[in-house]
């Protein structure tokens, strides 16, 4: 499809984003931690928060966040241990939901997804309202709040989910799509870390106003292939598709650190968030792995990896956190501090799971 039969024809795309959906799902099953802080998560000195409610939010206790540092911030905070199988249970309950209205479905975590609903099994014509009868139907069925963004693209769609959370939702239309894009911050861009919203500073870049300004050859040269991508979504564009069912080659996380660090707590800390990422995408998409591979960032800007492969699909994110910290241990002391950290998981292949179609009968 051409950009001019884009223009004629715009796509629906729904982004459904589960609000808080770790501890929404522990409040919903424990009525004592209902307006009360919560936080998914091991309270450990070196545990991080996995998930936190709306009222540990209102703290400035966030997800990726240690977890002595969310505790100093909130002192009356709850931790629970993450309960995966229910959290998978539970997304399995809403995809079913997603399925009666489009096959066009690409989830990104256990709690999100990207829907394409510009045809549609019900027939409907309005994007807003298919997301709106969704999310009342995730409500009806488990009891759980939903957010959801439309737009034409899914950029715009992703960015949209955020606007009126929690429990909420908001379009963005073509017409208004390249106006919303230049005035928002570079570091809001979904798909622009920390690290790339430094590196844009540096490069005068603040605002999509001033991304837009910057030439194709400009963002290449800075951001290699991340340029093209850039240069789009700066003027509203972006063409990638909803694509469903699909198993990537890889799928990983990185995060650069406000302060280089130079001993192994702190690193195996930092490395938390990474592996549930990465390990809630695996989940939401029924995919096992067999490699997985850390990557060491030095201050100098040097790097490094590590890769242990198993001779079975990992069967829980224990097992994953075991492997990295096999990887993890013998980088330390490191020559030099580290300021970058990721893990990625590769050998990915489709589950074999007995559990998967009772799940789905049972909905």
């Amino acid at each position: 499809m051409t950009d001019e039969d884009n223009r004629e024809r715009p796509r629906k795309i729904v982004h459904v984003d589960m609000d808080a959906f770790y501890a929404s799902v522990e409040q919903r099953d424990n009525p004592e931690l209902r307006g009360v802080p919560v936080a998914v998560g091991s309270p450990a000195a070196r545990g991080v928060v996995a998930a936190a409610s709306y009222e540990a939010r209102k703290f400035g206790v966030h997800s990726a966040m240690p977890s002595v540092t969310a505790q100093r911030k909130c002192l009356d905070l709850i931790f629970v241990k993450p309960r995966f199988d229910v959290y998978k249970a539970v997304s399995l309950q809403i995809r079913a939901i997603f399925a009666e209205y489009t096959p066009m479905i690409e989830p990104l975590s256990l709690d999100e997804a990207y829907l394409d609903v510009t045809e549609n099994l019900k027939g409907m014509e309005i994007a807003t309202e298919i997301a709106a009868e969704i999310r009342a139907r995730i409500k009806a069925a488990t009891g759980l709040n939903a957010s959801a963004g439309i737009s034409y693209n899914k950029f715009l769609a992703k960015m949209a989910s955020d606007l009126n959370k929690p429990n909420g939702q908001a379009v963005i239309t073509p017409k208004n799509g390249p106006a919303f894009v230049e005035q928002l911050p570079v570091k809001k861009f979904h798909g622009v870390g920390p690290a790339t919203a430094e590196k844009m500073h540096r490069l005068g870049i603040e605002t999509g106003a001033d991304l837009k300004e910057k030439t194709l050859d400009f963002l290449v040269e800075h951001f290699g292939k991340s340029g093209p991508y850039f240069y789009g979504i700066a003027r509203g564009i972006d063409n990638r598709q909803v694509k469903p069912d699909r198993v990537r080659k890889s799928v990983g996380a990185e995060d650069t650190f406000a302060e280089d660090i130079h001993s192994y707590e702190p690193a195996r800390e930092g490395l938390q968030p990474l592996i549930a990422k990465v390990w809630g995408y695996c989940e939401a998409n029924e995919i096992g792995a067999k490699t997985v591979t850390l990557k060491v960032k030095y201050a100098d800007f040097s790097q490094i990896t590590r890769s242990k492969t198993v001779t079975a699909p990992l069967p829980a994110i224990a097992e994953l956190e075991d492997v990295a910290d096999i990887l993890l241990a013998p980088i330390f002391p490191p020559r030099k501090g580290i300021r970058l950290l990721g893990v990625s998981l590769s050998s990915l292949e489709r589950r074999k799971s007995e559990a998967m179609p009772q799940l789905r009968l049972a909905l």
